[in-house]
């Protein structure tokens, strides 16, 4: 067998040390970019789809306004048709009474009066056609009526299910940030805060809970306090998982831990929490992890309280909307199909 120098086996472990972890922090570094990508496309969908519901939402209430304002006018039409057609009954009464008159009347009165005779029955004649149109155009018009007034039943029950499905899952969602802000009570609530936002529950975790500087290891405190979240996720399966990591803007040193930036900080940290609460027993499938870096900041990077702020990590908990989706879905068949 070969002896080596004490020399000689140093020189060979500071060569593999320094080429073994390159190789795989860019392999890795790879692969949370591919994740990345497909987590904020994911994202990017969700909010799609929010804004659809709301958007559709909008739609619909805009076409209810429209439907009452169409009815409002065709109750006028009608009560208008209706005067005039009263107004030309009387008036052929009136044309009849003159009718009758004239028969009385000698054959020298009803001779003078021929010409009058001629232009009243010509009158008359005239009054009839246009009392006979007058009465076509009610009948249309209590047709027309009594469709939007099916037509604004069945948009007010649609309305209804959807304004119904959105209560149900604003309930869901204050529901849901109650649960956690109980579970998490025993925390400082500069360290960790509970809030909701744009119809999501969003748990805050300050560096200082979870992280030593430049680490992507949770500190045994920040492991409780995901584990206790995890307890309440997992009563929960109904709501979709959401990491995201943040930094302030201060570059790290680069190589730290084989990473080159704050993309690699904050991606690895959103990594490691998931992989906490999967195994405290929140099923995977329901967790995305992503990193924003120092690009999304919630103070400015001017001072050290604010920097301190801007190094989270952001746990954002969402309803599944599979109920609303379907009946927005449902809604939109039915109109293209009226059209």
């Amino acid at each position: 067998m070969y002896k080596f120098s004490s020399l000689t086996l140093a020189a060979l472990v500071v060569a593999a040390s320094t080429t073994l972890p390159s190789c795989v922090a860019s392999r890795k570094y790879d692969e949370l970019q591919a994740r990345q990508t497909a987590t904020q496309q994911a994202k990017e969908d969700l909010e799609k789809r929010q804004r659809q519901a709301v958007a559709e939402l909008q739609k619909a209430n805009d076409e209810l306004a429209q439907l009452r304002l169409d009815k409002k006018r065709l109750v006028n039409d009608s009560t208008q048709t209706g005067n005039i057609l009263r107004k030309t009954q009387s008036l052929y009464g009136e044309l009849n009474d003159s009718y009758d008159k004239l028969l009385k009347n000698s054959d020298r009165a009803m001779a003078n009066k021929s010409a009058d005779y001629d232009k009243v029955a010509k009158d008359l004649a005239r009054r009839e056609a246009e009392l006979g149109e007058l009465d076509v155009n009610l009948k249309k018009s209590r047709t027309q009526i009594d469709q939007l007034n099916a037509d604004l039943k069945t948009r007010e029950a649609r309305l209804a299910e959807l304004q119904q499905a959105l209560a149900a899952k604003d309930k869901a969602v204050n529901d849901l940030r109650a649960k956690v802000n109980n579970a998490l009570l025993g925390f400082k609530s500069n360290d960790l805060k509970v809030e909701l936002r744009n119809g999501k529950v969003y748990v805050s975790l300050s560096e200082q809970l979870l992280f030593k500087s430049g680490s992507t290891k949770v500190d045994p405190k920040g492991q409780d306090a995901l584990k206790k979240l995890a307890q309440v996720l997992q009563e929960q399966p109904d709501v979709n998982v959401v990491v995201e990591g943040h930094t302030d803007n201060v570059p790290i040193t680069r190589g730290t831990a084989g990473m080159q930036d704050n993309w690699d900080l904050s991606v690895l940290r959103a990594t490691e929490i998931a992989r906490l609460l999967t195994v405290s027993g929140v099923a995977p499938q329901r967790v995305t992890a992503s990193g924003r870096s120092q690009y999304l900041p919630v103070a400015p990077n001017d001072n050290a309280a604010d920097k301190a702020l801007n190094r989270r990590t952001e746990i954002i908990l969402t309803p599944k909307l599979n109920e609303l989706f379907q009946i927005l879905d449902s809604n939109s068949a039915a109109t293209t199909g009226g059209q």
